[in-house]
Order: C-alpha cells, then sequence, then structure tokens
C-alpha cells in the first residue's frame, strides 16, 4: 500500500499552503486561513471518488470506524459482527463504546463468511462490519441481504481496499457506511487520518458533530456553537488534510501500477502445482494492493514463508503468527486486559474466546501468504521478485 512510495512536490505545496498561514486546525480562524479549508476540499474530492453524498475526515482509521458506529447509534451491549481477520482496531473501536464485538469465520475470500455471519445474530446485534482484508472484500451482496433482513447496519471497513470495485460500486459506498484509513502505509496517506463515507444524511450529521466534541458547526461564531449530544475529539488537521488531498489526485496511477505489478507476480505464480488464490466475490474487482495465495498445507505454508523471507523477499506476510492482524496474537483481547474496569454488557455477552472454535478460519489462514505490491517497483526488481518467488514455491 504505497502512498508513502511518492511523496513529493504536490504534497509539499499543499502543506506550505497551510504553514504559511499559520492556521493548523480545520475550524474557525477563517480571517487568517487565506481561504484554505483543505479538510473541506478533501471531503469534497473524496465524496465524488467514491461516488457518495457524505464525506467526514477523522484523525485515524480506528477514528472512522468509532465514528461511523457512533454515527449509528451503535452503544452499550450492542454487538457488533466482525472477522477473526482484521486489524486490532475493529474490536478496538467496538469496545471503545462499550458495545461488544462478536467474532467469526472467515472464508476463502479472507473476510466475513455470511453463513457464520447469520449464526451469530441475536436480538441485541446491531451491526456488522466486514473488513476487505488486503485490497478485495467480502461476500457484500450476501451480507447486504442479511442485514436487510435483520434490519442491522452494514459498515464497510475499506481501510485496506481503497479503489476496489463492487458491483461497480467503490468499496465503502456499498453499505450504510464506510470506512477509511490514510496512516503511513495504506494506498494513499495523510501521515495520519481516517474518512467516514456514507449516503445516509442523518449519520454524516452525527459524525459530524460526534468528530468534534458534539459542535453542531452552525453559524460562524465557534464560540456560540451548541452541542445537540455527547462527542469526542477526532478531528484531523489541516496540515494532514493537506497532504491527502494531493495524494488524492495520485490514486488512479496507484491502482494502474498495482494491476500492472500484481498481474506479472500472479502470472508466475499461477503455473505453480498446488498453489491456488483468494475468491474474490463475483461482481468484485480488487485494488491489487497484496497478493494473496493458498498452499496446501499449514506446514507447507510455514517452510514457504520463511524460505521467501531468507531469499530476500521482503513484505511477505504469514498472517496467521501475526500479532496485530490475527484472533491467534489476541491475548489482550482474549484475556479483556484493560488499564481500567470492563463495562458488565462487555464481560456478560462476549464469547469466551479461549474457548470459541475458530477452526474454518485456522484452516484458511494457516495456509495464507500475502505479498505486499510496491509502486516503486521496476519491471526488472518485479520479475527477478517473481522468479525468486516461482522457484521457492516450485520446490517445495
Amino acid at each position: 500500500m504505497p502512498g508513502f512510495e511518492i511523496f513529493g512536490a504536490e504534497e509539499r505545496k499543499q502543506v506550505n499552503d497551510v504553514l504559511e498561514t499559520g492556521v493548523l486546525m480545520r475550524y474557525g480562524f477563517d480571517g487568517m486561513r487565506n481561504n484554505h479549508w483543505k479538510a473541506k476540499e478533501f471531503e469534497i474530492a473524496f465524496a465524488k471518488r467514491m461516488d457518495v453524498a457524505h464525506c467526514q475526515l477523522v484523525s485515524s482509521g480506528t477514528a472512522a470506524l468509532t465514528v461511523a458506529l457512533a454515527s449509528a447509534g451503535i452503544g452499550a451491549g450492542d454487538e457488533v459482527i466482525m472477522p477473526t481477520f482484521t486489524f486490532v482496531a475493529s474490536f478496538e473501536s467496538i469496545l471503545a463504546l462499550g458495545a461488544v464485538p462478536i467474532l467469526v469465520d472467515i472464508d476463502d475470500t479472507l473476510t466475513l463468511d455470511p453463513k457464520a455471519v447469520e449464526a451469530a445474530i441475536t436480538s441485541k446485534t446491531k451491526c456488522v462490519m466486514p473488513v476487505h482484508m488486503c485490497g478485495s472484500m467480502a461476500d457484500l451482496r450476501a451480507l447486504k441481504a442479511i442485514c436487510d433482513k435483520h434490519n442491522l447496519i452494514l459498515l464497510e471497513d475499506a481501510c485496506q481496499a481503497l479503489g476496489g470495485i463492487y458491483e461497480g460500486k467503490p468499496l465503502g459506498s456499498y453499505g450504510d457506511l464506510g470506512c477509511f484509513s490514510f496512516d503511513y502505509v495504506k494506498t494513499i496517506t495523510c501521515g495520519e487520518g481516517g474518512a467516514v463515507i456514507t449516503n445516509n444524511e442523518k449519520f454524516a450529521l452525527n459524525a459530524d458533530h460526534y468528530q468534534d466534541h458534539g459542535h453542531d458547526h452552525v453559524g460562524n461564531d465557534r464560540g456560540a456553537e451548541t452541542h445537540p449530544f455527547l462527542g469526542y475529539n477526532f478531528r484531523i488537521s489541516e496540515l494532514n488534510a493537506a497532504v491527502g488531498l494531493a495524494q488524492l489526485d495520485k490514486l488512479d496511477g496507484i491502482l494502474k501500477t498495482q494491476k500492472e505489478n500484481y498481474t506479472m507476480l500472479r502470472e508466475a505464480l499461477e503455473t505453480i502445482d498446488g498453489v491456488t488464490f483468494r475468491r474474490v466475490p463475483e461482481g468484485g474487482e480488487e485494488n491489487h494492493s497484496f497478493l494473496n495465495f493458498f498452499l496446501p498445507t499449514e506446514e507447507i505454508t510455514k517452510k514457504a514463508h520463511k524460505a521467501l523471507l531468507e531469499a530476500g523477499v521482503d513484505a511477505c506476510f504469514y498472517w496467521y503468527t501475526n500479532n496485530w492482524h490475527y484472533i491467534n496474537g489476541w491475548e489482550h483481547l482474549r484475556k479483556l486486559k484493560s488499564l481500567g474496569n470492563i463495562s458488565s454488557e462487555v464481560k456478560n455477552q462476549m464469547q469466551d474466546l479461549n474457548k470459541t472454535d475458530f477452526s474454518k478460519s485456522d484452516a484458511v489462514m494457516g495456509r495464507t501468504i500475502s505479498s505486499l505490491i510496491k509502486i516503486g517497483w521496476t519491471e526488472k526488481q518485479v520479475n527477478e521478485r517473481a522468479a525468486i518467488m516461482k522457484r521457492i514455491l516450485s520446490s517445495i
């Protein structure tokens, strides 16, 4: 995910616009900012790019998830279904609101298994949160049907899949709400930042207020604004928004190069007996930020991953033993380790993750290797990488 690979003059120009005014905050100081409103400009441009009515910028992808959940009224005791393979921000955002994360199995899409989702629904379920990991999507049609049937919110975590498409819609725009991260290793970067998108006017207004201490943003006097409800500080700064604004202009070029490099690697590995690839749901196109493939057994996969790293194939991940992205590494969640008291709702409703059977997820993740796709590679470097990977995988 290459935003950091192409930082240049365009980003410096946008940042200098802000620095020259001295106004680093997105709200207020109208007379000082020389009509520079980078966050507002980015929100308008991103909403247009994602083909939605509303975009709310925030300080991170984690903040985006938290704000999105809050804007939909998710709170204490409400259950949110999420996958076993994701980033820790998924359950962090849920727990931050006093809501209860309910983890369920993934399938060969590396995302939520719709059958597992339906089986996990209770009277307290309020939201289904598919996470489009490593550039590709969940089976959104099936998940939307489930949400419609049970009157649930469909919240897409598209933080790792900006630019992917499902049934003609940008990922993140298919559900009720979509979330993105613009941290340093995402498809485009603000350094730190995130966004919530939606076509729901109520959710958009709630997000606008919630991310800024509940301010209603009515009128031109910030000190006179009222607070319709409680909120927190998840604002993005003008500096971060300025970087993202420049990066957004580069998105189409990034996606084009990612696809070219992905295709070269995939074509090399497709010829190897025993190598198969993650399933992309019909009607979908991934953003090609990762090449995700399966080997026949967990033992072979571990051996192959070790050999790839030893051969200098960097940015090659075996998520099954990764402390950030798979449930096996989340001891702090399994044991509910917290600096303060855990709410009674979470204690009483959350499944015992030390005893829950996630063997279906294990069977997928134990055989999965993901290769990051960089856009800074030359054609020669891609071909060299492909040759090394093909030689190692073929021999193993």
